[in-house]
């Protein structure tokens, strides 16, 4: 089996995770071949400008295996961090020369940034930790920037979000490379889910809001996420919080940062997938129990976010499909 070769370029103010995760997964696939006696999956190496020390952003200091070279490789990994806020420019050109010639183009986090900059996602989808997404959709408008996926990939480049979404996107690239069984393998030795699909979203909905900051509103927040299944229409949860609906609709707004019916859609959303994924309730039960109408509004909800049926995504997140590593 011939190596494939893969770059992590590293930078002062890089994230150490959005390093060493998707680092993991490859090392832990060329455990997996030499096991199988196959050699190595992966020839992984770091480079920075001047293969000079970086600073993470956690105050790490990383030492480079090289400086950023000549030649490009297989595989190019641009991680993200509070390094991408000022990227140094020799680095952006560096990436617009070599990034364009890569087989495949991957970035983690922020890390989308800098292939933005470099104008290596012209014309594509992409996607990044769900805080910058706003901020890069305005930067980089030639960009389509996806808020809710935790990793896109559209043709030979993969943009993923926040930190360890990284290592769901180097997953996927594993398996794409070296079958279902190494992935496996690796999802196993890092104790982690095998495998969240790119579809799924980055965040709950508790995160995607902001808590509101009076008090009624902050017990109306909560109230609708221990009671999915019960009437949450804007006059009833007016009525609990003691306002006119045109005032609580307008109040609850500005301090949740959403209306309240899409408050509520993503609780509503978040209740069924995690009913999918912890029981065997079939379909319409799970339906009901998180306040949809029926099963087809339901089905249309995850579509519209998830890009996946309700049925696709149980059979995604059954329990069999939770791989942990056994302790001895």
């Amino acid at each position: 089996m011939t190596a494939r070769s893969v770059l992590i370029v590293l930078f002062d103010g890089v994230q150490s995770l959005d390093v060493t995760g998707p680092l993991e997964v490859f090392t832990g696939a060329n455990q997996w071949c030499a096991a199988r006696g196959d050699g190595a999956g992966y020839e992984v190496r770091t480079a920075s400008l001047g293969g000079h020390p970086v600073r993470s952003s956690s105050g790490l200091l990383i030492t480079p295996d090289s400086d950023l070279p000549g030649v490009s490789p297989d595989l190019l990994l641009v991680p993200g961090g509070c390094g991408t806020r000022t990227p140094n420019p020799a680095l952006v050109d560096w990436l617009r020369v070599h990034g364009a010639r890569c087989a495949r183009l991957v970035s983690v986090c922020t890390g989308a940034f800098l292939l933005a900059e470099a104008g290596l996602l012209a014309g594509r989808r992409a996607t990044t930790h769900w805080a910058y997404c706003a901020t890069m959709a305005a930067r980089y408008p030639d960009t389509l920037v996806e808020t809710e996926p935790i990793f896109v990939r559209d043709g030979e480049v993969s943009t993923s979000a926040g930190v360890t979404a990284g290592i769901d996107l180097a997953l996927d690239l594993v398996e794409d490379d070296l079958g279902h069984d190494a992935a496996l393998a690796v999802a196993r030795n890092l104790v982690v889910f095998l495998r969240r699909p790119g579809s799924q979203a980055q965040f709950s909905a508790q995160l995607a809001a902001q808590l509101a900051r009076r008090e009624p509103l902050r017990e109306i927040q909560q109230w609708i996420v221990e009671r999915p299944d019960e009437d949450l229409s804007v006059e009833t949860l007016a009525q609990r919080a003691h306002l006119s609906p045109r005032q609580f609709a307008r109040a609850f707004t500005a301090e949740v940062g959403m209306p309240p019916g899409r408050y509520v859609d993503r609780v509503r959303l978040e209740a069924a997938r995690r009913r999918l994924e912890d029981t065997n309730d079939g379909i319409a039960a799970t339906a009901r129990a998180c306040g949809y109408r029926s099963s087809e509004a339901m089905r249309r909800a995850f579509l519209r976010v998830l890009a996946l049926s309700p049925a696709e995504y149980r059979r995604r997140f059954q329990p069999g499909e939770r791989v942990r590593m056994s302790i001895p």
